[in-house]
């Protein structure tokens, strides 16, 4: 209805992830990094996590898209509810394999063939786990032993795992998955867009489907819109339908703060936003920062001995100099802001800009030289020399 209103090609804020929408925010940006240096690896898992709408799939669609089907195969597994049997048979499935009988040895059996035909062919093969908080551990186990596939020394199989924040707790604590943490390279939890970026997303996906200015929009509905949404790509895209339906009747040609808190209301009245449904909608807490990632420690070095303990201490640095440059940045801001309020003819306060500046280059360098051991680590195999 209001895709004819506004003369729009279609409907830019439909809930269906479809790639051609796909708006790079700042934390899709760096998915995609993690997602490209986890998959130059060719091995073990890379893990993306997100709150539910957050983008998650829309992100792998990407993905897929730019991705070379001569170069790489990929299987992609969405029901994920299932037990570590059912799993094994879905992932054959997934590459289309028609497995003769239905016991376990037969479908691990053809997966195998398949991947030594696909490495023969010079093809690597990617297996994308879509809502991997309904796995169950027995299952996530068997898709580790699939890691273990290997031609000669090269892995077969890579292993995307998508899931809700509650998938990265499980990862993380579980004592029965810690041979799978230990094949996790790269892992990022995608967090909400940020306030700035409502309304570059809002225009983007209009112009997807021809918009041409009509509707406008005020300025300030996209501050209102980012705290009525948390800044979730789906909630926006909720809010942003009833908008243009409702501009649609009413034969708006500009959409307004009133006409947000009319849909805004409305939707509360439907429970449209269920966590939300007595009293204004509150903002979202920021969603937690990737945790620790184990680079690449596979359980032959943890069972050579000094590598593990090399791993623990290099996230503790890391850790450790996170929290330094934290410290440096607010301090240089802090001694900027006091330097323009008394002034450029200040020295000493010159001075300690420039000493923190120093000191901030410094711990940046040095996380710089942490990180190419870390990644020489991945690409050797063998730990780093450390100087003592």
């Amino acid at each position: 209805m209001f895709d004819d209103f506004y003369g729009l090609t279609g409907r830019p804020f439909q809930l269906t992830p479809d790639p051609n929408f796909y708006f790079e925010s700042t934390t899709h940006r760096k998915a995609l990094s993690y997602l490209g240096y986890g998959m130059a690896q060719g091995e073990g898992f890379i893990v993306i996590t997100g709150e539910v709408g957050a983008g998650k799939s829309t992100l792998v669609a990407h993905l897929m898209q730019k991705i070379d089907r001569s170069q790489m195969t990929v299987g992609q597994v969405v029901t994920s509810n299932l037990d570590g049997e059912e799993l094994v048979h879905v992932v054959a499935q997934s590459f289309g394999l028609d497995v003769e009988g239905h016991d376990k040895a037969s479908a691990l059996g053809a997966i195998e063939s398949f991947l030594h035909e696909e490495a023969r062919e010079g093809r690597r093969c990617m297996l994308v786990v879509d809502e991997s908080q309904n796995l169950s551990v027995e299952a996530l186990e068997e898709l580790r032993m699939l890691s273990n596939f290997q031609l000669g020394a090269h892995p077969l199989l890579q292993t995307l795992l998508l899931g809700q924040p509650e998938f990265r707790q499980v990862l993380a604590e579980h004592q029965d998955l810690e041979q799978l943490r230990q094949r996790v390279i790269a892992a990022h939890h995608l967090g909400p867009m940020e306030p700035g970026e409502i309304e570059p997303y809002i225009r983007h996906r209009l112009k997807c489907v021809g918009w041409q200015g009509n509707p406008e929009f005020d300025q300030q509905i996209f501050a209102e819109l980012h705290e009525a949404t948390g800044g979730i790509p789906r909630k926006v895209n909720q809010v942003a339908t009833r908008l243009l339906l409702l501009g649609a009747v009413e034969q708006r040609t500009r959409i307004d703060s009133v006409m947000l808190s009319t849909v805004l209301k409305e939707m509360r009245s439907d429970h449209a936003f269920p966590e939300t449904a007595s009293g204004s909608m509150p903002k979202l807490a920021p969603a937690p920062g990737p945790g620790p990632v184990k680079h690449a420690v596979y359980p032959e070095a943890v069972s050579a001995g000094p590598s593990h303990g090399a791993a623990v201490d290099f996230e503790a640095m890391l850790a450790e100099r996170d929290a330094q440059i934290a410290e440096l940045q607010q301090a240089v801001i802090e001694l900027s802001h006091a330097l323009e309020r008394n002034g450029a003819e200040d020295d000493e306060l010159v001075a300690r800009v420039d000493a923190f500046g120093r000191r901030l280059d410094e711990q940046e360098r040095s996380v710089r030289e942490v990180l190419a051991m870390l990644i020489e680590w991945v690409e050797t195999g063998q730990p780093p020399r450390v100087a003592a």
